[in-house]
This record gives structure tokens, C-alpha cells and sequence, in this order.
């Protein structure tokens, strides 16, 4: 995954060699938990550390919340925990195909969706609905970060995470994969359920406003639309991510 931490607000997010901090028991918790997860440091208060069994070898702070709340964004709800974390190491899209290879797990593919509350929040709906992996830009999304962790509520420690350089690249080895592409747009004259069938599905989201590029949809199989009603003009990406997720798992 990327390695440069996410900074928002006047107060720091990242630690030493931009490792991303994590906050929040749902969090620190998950990246504890994970073996394929390097954390470094732990701060927390003695109450919320109280239900831990850490490592000795790992270093451990005893602080108070005002001393938190200086380790992360302003007005993060830590809820009495820090963590600083290494990245995950990177993933291949050619390994996590290969993982799926004999099931009907989904993939989720994110076009240019920067917001890491939304990114957070379908890693979440990615683990909910068992989900094969995300994919998403290398450049155009969004790191690592306390907030994408908080958001995820520990998915992050468990949904396959893919980052590529070429996206439309990435759609053509999906492809030969054995997936149908289906991009979800309002405009899209059927919806998401009449194009499913039973084969292998990706789903492919765009950004919130511009949704796809042009070229993105030109590597979907099909277009697809949420029936959504008349009174409302949109979905936010997270919500539109997690129904089609539902879909996907609830097809006969």
C-alpha cells in the first residue's frame, strides 16, 4: 500500500517516517490483531489499555485524553487509544485473482474516490458482504490513514487492499479473470440486478459528482443503475458501494 501517511487539520496523523496512527478501540484493536500488521508504539489511557494483552517487546504509554487528542486530528474520537502502525505491504492484483479463483466473490473497483471516510466506509461493507478485495489507484485515492482505519472499523486488517498504476490496465486482467465489469451509473438504462446473472461480478464505482472517467466505463461489460427513486438525484459512493455489495450477495 501507499507509504505516506494522510495529515488533516493543524494536528498530525502520521509518526515517525510517516507511519499512519490509528485510533479508535475498533482500530488499534484490528491492526493488533492482524499478523501481517507491524505496529510500533501504543498510546493509550490506563482505563481503555486495561482489556489489552500486548507483547512486552512492544512499546506501550500510558496517557491522558488531552495528551490523545494531541497524537491525532483535531477532535478524532480516539476513545483513549493511539496506535503508529507500519503500511501493509502491497498486495498484487494477479495474487488476490488468484485467491478467488473457484468462488463468486465480488471485487470492488474505485475510480478516483479520494474522501477517506468513504473509502473507510466500504473497506466496511467489503468485509460485511465478503467481498474478494478492493482495487483502487495508486495515485488517486487515498493512504493509509487514522481515518480510512476508523471509517473501515477494522476491515482495513482484513479486505484485501490492491493499489495499481493503470486502472483500465487492471479492468482488462479483471476481465480475464472470468469477472463481468459492471460500472454503476444513474444513467445506465437497466438495472444492477437485470445484469448480473451468475457469473463472477466487479463492481466499479466512481467519484462522488464526476463518477466514471469515460475510459473507465468504456472497460465495463455493462453500465448498471441502483433503482433508486425520483426524489432523490444520487447516492453517496459508500451507501451506492455497500446495496450493490448486497445485491451481489443476495442473487439467487
Amino acid at each position: 500500500m501507499a507509504k505516506h501517511g494522510h495529515n488533516r487539520g493543524s494536528r498530525p496523523s502520521t509518526g515517525v517516517g510517516n507511519r499512519p496512527r490509528f485510533w479508535g478501540r475498533h482500530a488499534v484493536a484490528a491492526a493488533l490483531g492482524n499478523p501481517e500488521r507491524t505496529v510500533r508504539k501504543v498510546w493509550g489511557t490506563r482505563e481503555a489499555l486495561a482489556g489489552f494483552d500486548l507483547p512486552a517487546s512492544l512499546p506501550v504509554v500510558f496517557a491522558d485524553v488531552a495528551d490523545l487528542g494531541r497524537l491525532v486530528p483535531a477532535d478524532a474520537p480516539h476513545q483513549g487509544l493511539v496506535a503508529e502502525v507500519d503500511p501493509l505491504e502491497d498486495i498484487w492484483l494477479g495474487d488476490l485473482l488468484m485467491q478467488g479463483q473457484g468462488d463468486r466473490r465480488p471485487l470492488v473497483i474505485l475510480d478516483q474516490v479520494t474522501d477517506p471516510h468513504n473509502v473507510g466506509a466500504i473497506l466496511r461493507s467489503a468485509a460485511a458482504f465478503d467481498a474478494l478485495g478492493l482495487i483502487t489507484q495508486d495515485r488517486h485515492a487515498p493512504p493509509e490513514s487514522g481515518t480510512v482505519a476508523r471509517a473501515a472499523s477494522g476491515a482495513l486488517e482484513t479486505v484485501p487492499w490492491v493499489r495499481v498504476v493503470n486502472l483500465a490496465r487492471a479492468l482488462d486482467e479483471i476481465r480475464d479473470a472470468d469477472f463481468w465489469r459492471v460500472g454503476l451509473t444513474g444513467e445506465a438504462p437497466r438495472t444492477l440486478a437485470d445484469t448480473m446473472g451468475e457469473q463472477r461480478i466487479a463492481l466499479v464505482l466512481g467519484a462522488e459528482g464526476e463518477g466514471m472517467r469515460q475510459n473507465t466505463e468504456a472497460h465495463c461489460d455493462e453500465l448498471a443503475r441502483l433503482p433508486i427513486g425520483d426524489k432523490v438525484e444520487s447516492l453517496n459512493v459508500s451507501n451506492a458501494a455497500a446495496i450493490a455489495l448486497y445485491a451481489v450477495a443476495t442473487r439467487p
